[in-house]
């Protein structure tokens, strides 16, 4: 049969039946091994195996938007649990692209969007690449039900339990855990709102939670907790830049101030004029004092102010 309904591309082999397009691989004998198996099951994608042979390998397959993928290829036989990885995996980013599917960056966040019935819907903004995948994922698998969500959910692709909110259809991610056990909801809710006052009182920025800023009074009431902090405090503040109560030692504050999507390196440049004995230890400390008082947080070796 050699290459009937098979057509060459520049860089790759499509599998062509009269005006259909069943997929394209980029080895010509792959195309082959399932242009063979479409043969064998009558043109009918929903009979394929979910692995065929492939020369001397095994190789794993999927149907995505009515096209065949070929999700990797074995020496031996592929467990169903591995399969099914796979093709999770190639569902969320079909196009081999940085991010994914639905996954935007804007800047420093990543934003989950989808086009549903010719309306562009905005499912929620994330700092950490990361809780955006896990959200993204999560959609994909539930149709893009935001009701499917529970407020402690476990995560299987990085074996953690997130602690999740949907408000108003957007999903946010407050923290990530190992364990249940680990897991306070008062405190989590009340870094929560911190954050959200922080952002509102300009001593944070975060642009995706102005929509909530006008909201702590009700989320307050949803948690039954109030927005607190260990370093600020919020009672009364008509005009929090002057009136929340700062705590933070001078040196402290100048680390602080220092911290701009920083590394140590930098942070040490910007504040050579305090150059002391135990210089990088003290800076140190109190880089490890300010993280513990989550006024910000260390991602590789990049501090960002929460």
């Amino acid at each position: 049969m050699a290459e009937k309904y098979i057509r060459k591309n520049a860089a790759s082999f499509s599998i062509v039946k009269g005006s259909r397009n069943y997929g394209r691989f980029t080895n010509l004998d792959d195309a082959v091994a399932i242009r063979d198996e479409l043969i064998s099951c009558g043109w009918n994608l929903d009979l394929i195996d979910r692995i065929i042979s492939i020369e001397d390998e095994f190789g794993a397959v999927g149907v995505i938007d009515e096209r065949i993928c070929l999700l990797g290829k074995f020496r031996q036989m592929p467990s169903d649990d591995t399969v099914d990885k796979l093709y999770k995996k190639r569902l969320r980013n079909p196009n081999n692209s940085k991010y994914g599917l639905n996954i935007l960056r804007v800047f420093d966040t990543f934003v989950i969007k989808k086009m549903i019935a010719g309306d562009e819907y905005i499912f929620g903004v994330y700092d950490r690449l990361g809780d955006a995948e896990f959200v993204r994922n999560y959609l994909l698998d539930n149709n893009w039900n935001v009701d499917k969500f529970q407020q402690i959910q476990y995560d299987e692709d990085t074996d953690t339990f997130k602690v999740v909110e949907v408000i108003d259809d957007r999903v946010y991610v407050l923290d990530s855990f190992k364990s249940k056990g680990e897991i306070d909801l008062d405190r989590c809710h009340e870094e929560f709102l911190s954050k959200i006052s922080k952002h509102r009182y300009g001593l944070a920025n975060h642009e995706y939670l102005n929509e909530l800023t006008d909201r702590i009074p009700e989320l307050e009431e949803m948690f039954n907790v109030t927005a607190k902090d260990d370093v600020w405090s919020f009672d009364n503040a008509e005009d929090p830049l002057n009136d929340i109560i700062f705590n933070l030692t001078p040196f402290q504050k100048s680390v602080y101030d220092a911290v701009d999507d920083s590394t140590f390196d930098e942070i040490k440049r910007s504040l050579i004029r305090f150059k002391s004995s135990n210089f990088d230890k003290k800076i140190q400390r109190n880089l490890d004092e300010l993280e513990d008082m989550n006024l910000i947080r260390k991602d590789g070796e990049v501090y960002t102010k929460l």
